[in-house]
């Protein structure tokens, strides 16, 4: 059987130095993220899937890499197989709110280091440190 691909879009979102994070259902450390559809902007899912999951309005400084991680999906009964593409973001404040309703068990801004210890999955960590040189030098990004 195929693989079924999802496109999808995230967030790595700073307030000052601190950086957000989601624990998710499986216990996994995470970055706010979502589905494309619709023909839909990858940044316009980034910016959503950031406010929908965490409460959060922030703005996208620039664009950082995409990551790629595969699972198996009961509900489809077979592998899946997500590409993200990944954006750097500030937030105008430390406001933020889990959205539980979501299945999100808890979440936060963390020091980057913490962050780095807490992620789940090694991509992400590379993702968070070329968000975090981009947010630190924005002039160098344009």
């Amino acid at each position: 059987m195929a693989v079924y691909l999802r496109n999808c879009a995230g967030g790595v979102v700073f307030a000052g130095e601190d950086v957000f994070w989601l624990n998710n259902d499986k216990g996994e450390w995470i970055m706010p993220k979502g589905v494309i559809r619709d023909r839909r902007d990858a940044r316009e899912i980034a910016l959503y899937r950031v406010e929908a999951e965490a409460g959060i309005r922030a703005e996208i400084v620039a664009f950082v890499g995409r990551t790629c991680y595969n699972f198996f999906s009961r509900s489809r009964r077979r592998e899946v197989s997500n590409r993200i593409q990944w954006f750097a973001m500030r937030a105008p404040d430390r406001r933020y709110r889990v959205a539980f309703e979501q299945g999100f068990l808890d979440g936060g801004y963390y020091p980057c280091e913490a962050a780095m210890r807490l992620l789940t999955h090694e991509q992400d960590r590379e993702i968070l440190r070329r968000a975090r040189e981009i947010v630190a030098a924005p002039a160098a990004y344009g």
